[in-house]
């Protein structure tokens, strides 16, 4: 899912997926990232890395949701947003901010946990990306936020608070730190990550918004300030647009490297590398002289092989893998294991069926940064007339393509989609007899992820309606779904099988 790379070379993007607003830290030998998860479930996923180019996904950090009754139904753009990754006191610790709840927190002995419930440290509206610091020479422990000025009514500035070491409660109101306002041309400043460097507090931030913005950095000799500020990475004469929050890190040779993300509409927050360095007058340089690289030498680390976060899937024993998940706080049921492969998934009955955005067991996972084919094959084993599940690209508009049980007992292959403004949706093509009530379902995901859906009812593969433009949400990418689902009623509404989930596209690294 990136372009191709040599033996000493790498190119951006190094993780071609929403995984947005990352954050990285080195502990030892390894590396590892968080991003946002918004309302999905799990949450914060953490991702594992020898070599700062090739990643995987080893876990979440927060298995639901809380409050949990805030997200028993879709809230695609809310929930996690912009995490810190940290490591102290021999435990890894995660803050985040949820716009309307405020600053939470979860640690954990190691990256695979067992992690702590999430711990409300400050509550308010519009608090969010929060960023910690222990201060090694001091003994001080400190925390930053921006604000979302949706909730709140301010943006553009950054909060500092004084925080207990043990990292629970907050030791002070908060200041405003860096008030962009006051800075010529700045706005939209948020995502602060907080570093000590050379007896300097430094906050490095963005600002000017996802699509077009530039990367920050601040720095003064006392946390309260004040702060002076540079502009530290922007896109120039690259391609790659509004060049955007993320983290630093330093290897054990002590080669300095930024990991931050792109915007690409349908495809959500992409991750890009950039070397770093420190130039003479103590700033920190990005990339090539403060513009994004295309290409780049490979950090000076031990070689390791090509590796990516998961996509494919057999659903061994009806279970699914790391890469999925629900686009709500999951309950009980809405997977079966078995003694065989493939997912069994509830037709879980809903008066929203007409509506696959505001359904909470949508099984996800991310759209890939390039162009690729994504096949299942597909049982509905439900005799519910109107039961139905499918294949989906999934967004602020959707199209889902699948099989759907009639009142006369047939099943019909069936390709529905709505549009952004729709509150339900309509067919994309007319129904097809499907003997057996098997398909195989397959989507052709080409550049500008647009999307091409075909079936195969056991005659070969026959293309299904119009070309759909993948659509994202406000702040997420367009996700891959895999659903099922029956109108309201009595009793259990029977189950669908999927098998054999495939993507195939270039590899990482």
């Amino acid at each position: 899912m990136t372009a191709e790379r040599t033996d000493t070379t790498y190119r951006n993007p190094v993780l071609n997926a929403d995984w947005s607003d990352p954050d990285v830290i080195r502990v030892g030998d390894d590396f590892y990232l968080t991003a946002s998860s918004f309302g999905r479930a799990p949450g914060l996923p953490l991702l594992h890395s020898r070599d700062l180019v090739n990643w995987t996904l080893v876990g979440h950090a927060l298995e639901r949701l809380e409050p949990e009754a805030e997200f028993t139904t879709p809230r695609h753009d809310c929930g996690v947003w912009a995490p810190s990754l940290r490591h102290h006191d021999d435990r890894f610790w995660i803050f985040w901010g949820d716009p309307d709840q405020g600053i939470f927190q979860v640690n954990a002995p190691g990256i695979r946990g067992p992690w702590t419930r999430p711990l409300l440290v400050k509550a308010g509206k519009g608090l969010i990306d929060p960023c910690p610091l222990w201060d090694d020479e001091t003994g001080e422990a400190y925390l930053v936020h921006a604000w979302a000025k949706s909730r709140s009514g301010v943006k553009n500035r950054l909060t500092g608070h004084r925080m207990h070491p043990h990292g629970t409660e907050l030791l002070d109101e908060g200041e405003v730190i860096v008030d962009a306002d006051r800075i010529p041309g700045w706005f939209t400043l948020e995502g602060p990550k907080l570093y000590r460097h050379d007896g300097w507090f430094w906050i490095l931030a963005p600002a000017g918004g996802v699509e077009t913005g530039w990367q920050g950095a601040f720095r003064s000799r006392e946390f309260f300030g004040p702060y002076e500020e540079k502009v530290v990475l922007e896109q120039k004469d690259t391609d790659v647009n509004g060049p955007h929050q993320g983290g630093w890190v330093r290897t054990p040779s002590g080669e300095d490297w930024f990991l931050h993300f792109q915007q690409r509409g349908p495809y959500g927050r992409v991750v890009h590398l950039q070397p770093m360095s420190w130039g003479a007058e103590g700033w920190p340089v990005l990339g090539d002289d403060g513009a994004p690289v295309a290409e780049h030498r490979r950090p000076d680390l031990p070689p390791q092989p090509p590796a990516a976060p998961a996509t494919d899937d057999d659903f061994p024993g009806g279970r699914f893998g790391r890469q999925w998940t629900w686009t709500a706080n999951p309950k009980e049921g809405w997977a079966t294991q078995h003694s065989a492969d493939g997912l069994r998934l509830t037709c879980v009955r809903s008066a929203a069926a007409h509506d696959l955005r505001r359904l909470p067991h949508v099984l996800t996972q991310r759209l890939p940064g390039t162009p690729c084919a994504v096949e299942v094959e597909l049982r509905l084993d439900s005799e519910e007339p109107g039961a139905r599940a499918g294949l989906t690209v999934l967004g602020d508009a959707y199209r889902w393509i699948g099989l759907q049980r009639g009142a006369d007992g047939t099943v019909h292959l069936v390709h529905r989609f709505a549009e952004t403004v729709a509150d339900e949706e309509r067919d994309a093509d007319h129904p097809r007899p499907a003997p057996g009530g098997r398909a195989l379902l397959r989507v052709d995901i080409g550049a500008g992820a647009r999307c091409r859906f075909s079936y195969d009812t056991g005659d070969g593969f026959r293309p299904s309606g119009q070309v759909f433009a993948a659509t994202p949400w406000r702040w997420v990418g367009a996700l891959l779904g895999l659903v099922a689902v029956a109108p309201t009623g009595q009793g259990h509404a029977g189950t669908a099988t999927f098998t054999r989930f495939r993507i195939s596209t270039p590899a990482y690294g």
